[in-house]
């Protein structure tokens, strides 16, 4: 058996292929692109909503990409249970769609950040974490405008309290500060779970790390816990 990956694209979509390699080549599964404009996600069992800059990140980051049709179809998927990731603009995306809580904002620093920043894993029991051990650090690249995630006290309580932080920023040793924090995020949230656990968001590029050749293969983890958690290979 082999995941079906579907990848959306969006106008201004730069990640898109990265995401697709890592699912085809690097991982082995299915995987084919979806376009925005199309109303029917197909017979896919993982959905990637990728980096990129979709419309431009006229107006606000995502706020664009989630009346595109193909959206429509992304919320009725996940909504039945089905598994959705985001990436950087994807997070964005996904927030704005209504499947995450919260927002992100301009980075602290209003500078485009781009470097490898390292993230704690906070949550080893979801589809996208399994293979990963509590308080692991993995390095990973960022390379966006707008991380800043902010949510009010509430929603950052509620994250917390169910388990739903997938990942803070942190330094080398797991120790998460305003030092190791690149764009100003609450409580140095990088990633979040939905209250089902059926979906991810998150600003670092797992994909830009997932093979030797790049330098880094942190992020190999992530994709290996969805395949173990979808297959069981």
């Amino acid at each position: 058996m082999s995941i079906r990956f579907g990848v959306i694209v969006f106008p201004g979509s730069n990640c898109d292929h990265d995401a697709y390699h890592v699912a085809k080549h690097v991982l082995g599964q299915e995987a084919r692109f979806i376009w925005h404009k199309d109303t029917d996600l197909g017979d896919v069992d993982f959905v990637i909503v990728p980096g990129g800059f979709s419309y431009g990140d006229y107006l606000r980051s995502g706020a664009i990409a989630r009346f595109s049709p193909i959206m429509k179809d992304v919320v009725r998927f996940a909504n039945a249970g089905g598994p959705v990731m985001g990436i950087c603009n994807g997070f964005q995306i996904l927030c704005e769609s209504g499947l995450l809580p919260g927002a992100l904002m301009r980075n602290e620093s209003l500078r485009f950040v781009c470097k490898n920043v390292q993230l704690r894993t906070e949550n080893t029991e979801s589809v996208f974490t399994n293979q990963l051990a509590p308080g692991e650090v993995l390095t990973i690249p960022i390379a966006h405008g707008e991380g800043n995630y902010f949510a009010s006290d509430e929603i950052l309580d509620r994250l917390e309290g169910e388990g739903r932080v997938a990942f803070r920023y942190c330094d080398a040793a797991g120790n998460v500060s305003a030092e190791a924090n690149p764009n100003g995020a609450a409580r140095g949230i990088a990633g979040i779970l939905n209250d089902a656990g059926n979906v991810l968001g998150m600003m670092p590029h797992p994909e830009r790390a997932a093979e030797a050749i790049l330098g880094r293969t942190d992020g190999e983890k992530i994709f290996q816990s969805i395949v173990h958690a979808m297959v069981g290979a």
